[in-house]
């Protein structure tokens, strides 16, 4: 549990992160119907397993399988562990009243409470998670979006014109498809299948010439 400034795809992402950062790789996560965690073509059907949204695309690339809910006892168990949060109340009577305050009094008061109070001892030994080594996990576990390098030699990504600097492998990348990362604090990169272009800031702007 922690705050981030939007909900959805973003704070998503950012709660696996911290848990496989903290623990390690797990099998599955079992997630309500929301549109960020699945694409559904008919309102209360079946969820699309094949047209991934951005967040199950980054599950795919971790190999963990995503479930979705669709019983009402499953929406039940969720709600009521969201009704056991006692933040709003705590958060006033500490006085905190910003996002780094709150999440630094979650990770050193809050939680370790919640867990003292609610958690239950396994009934076997050992842990399901597997080590992540060797993968940078910002680069899984962030938005991606294919698009095709313009005539400028530029990528056209919401409303933003990223520019690819001079690069030694090749003299352009026009009609090139390329890959555009965006992180969870809105920064930019782009990637020819393995190898970064370039870096820019939430507003397009080139970053880091240097290529990788």
């Amino acid at each position: 549990m922690f705050f981030v400034e939007e909900e959805g795809t973003a704070s998503s992402l950012q709660g696996v992160r911290e848990v496989v950062s903290a623990r390690g790789l797990f099998c599955s996560l079992y997630t309500d119907r929301g549109s960020h965690y699945w694409t559904t073509p008919e309102a209360g059907g079946k969820v699309d397993k094949v047209h991934l949204t951005a967040f199950g695309e980054a599950m795919k690339r971790l190999g963990i399988e995503m479930i979705p809910a669709y019983s009402p006892e499953a929406r039940g168990r969720s709600e009521r562990a969201f009704s056991t949060a006692r933040l709003p109340k705590e958060l006033a009577l500490a006085g905190i009243t910003n996002m780094a305050a709150a999440n630094h009094y979650l990770a050193t008061v809050y939680r370790p409470a919640f867990n003292r109070e609610f958690s239950h001892t396994a009934a076997e030994q050992g842990s399901a998670f597997v080590p992540l080594l060797g993968v940078n996990l910002d680069d899984v576990l962030c938005e991606q979006y294919e698009r095709t390098v313009g005539k400028d030699n530029c990528v056209r990504f919401e409303g933003l014109v990223l520019q690819i600097p001079a690069d030694r492998h090749r003299c352009h990348y026009v009609k090139v498809k390329v890959r555009v990362h965006r992180y969870a604090d809105g920064t930019l990169a782009m990637f020819h299948g393995p190898r970064r272009l370039a870096n820019y800031d939430v507003k397009g702007k080139l970053l880091i010439e240097k290529h990788i």
